[in-house]
């Protein structure tokens, strides 16, 4: 008999998000062909789609659904970074499910998570520290770009809306408004600044938005 599971996918970005896209079909794939060579039934799926792999595991809306409807004690995911891009977000998130007694295999790499030697803590760490690398690496080149479209545009399109001006980011900062579905509180607007800020998002002037600023951004 087939041990059960349920699988977990998650793209970051929302211009990653669509029936023409490939990222969920990869994932699936990937997860799906792990299962049946396995045999593991998938008796579930949950999605978190435009959902940033540094947000914890509890504050995504798709996983705290997979937390509340458990119905396996094994969770697969494509890859480690699927999971959570975030090292501290990817330790203590492992941390949490195995505490719950559930299983977490990236089907890219099953023993990633299992092994508790100092070796393999410290490859988990590696690991965790470059996928974190490359997310910030890839925010600086986004902030440079978007420094060179200042510089030959000049500032007229600060007279247009912030939907006209990046709606990736409006959408981001109503993302990060969003209640959490398990306690019901929202981020703050300062704590949403500094997010978005962190990811790039950024004034004219290179400084983080103010608190009235984000509240306009998300109305």
């Amino acid at each position: 008999m087939n041990r059960l599971s349920v699988a977990y996918y998650r793209t970051s970005s929302a211009s990653n998000v669509g029936t023409d896209k490939d990222s969920l079909k990869r994932q699936k794939e990937a997860v799906t062909a792990y299962a049946k060579a396995n045999q593991l039934s998938i008796v579930a799926e949950y999605y978190d789609a435009a959902v940033s792999g540094a947000d914890h595991i509890q504050e995504r809306e798709g996983f705290s659904r997979l937390l509340g409807e458990l119905k396996a004690d094994t969770i697969l995911v494509e890859n480690a970074s699927r999971f959570a891009r975030d090292l501290a977000v990817q330790l203590s998130g492992h941390a949490y499910l195995k505490e719950a007694g559930i299983e977490l295999i990236p089907v890219d790499a099953p023993d990633h998570f299992k092994q508790d030697t100092p070796t393999a803590e410290m490859v988990r760490q590696i690991l965790g520290s470059v996928s974190q690398f490359e997310k910030a690496t890839l925010v600086s080149k986004l902030r440079a770009a978007r420094e060179r479209k200042r510089k030959e545009t000049g500032k007229c399109e600060g007279r247009k809306s912030y939907a006209e001006i990046d709606i990736d980011m409006v959408n981001e900062a109503k993302r990060l408004r969003r209640k959490n579905p398990k306690t019901g509180r929202r981020r703050s607007l300062r704590t949403i600044s500094k997010e978005l800020f962190d990811q790039g998002y950024m004034t004219s002037k290179s400084t983080a938005f103010s608190a009235g600023q984000i509240k306009r951004l998300i109305t």
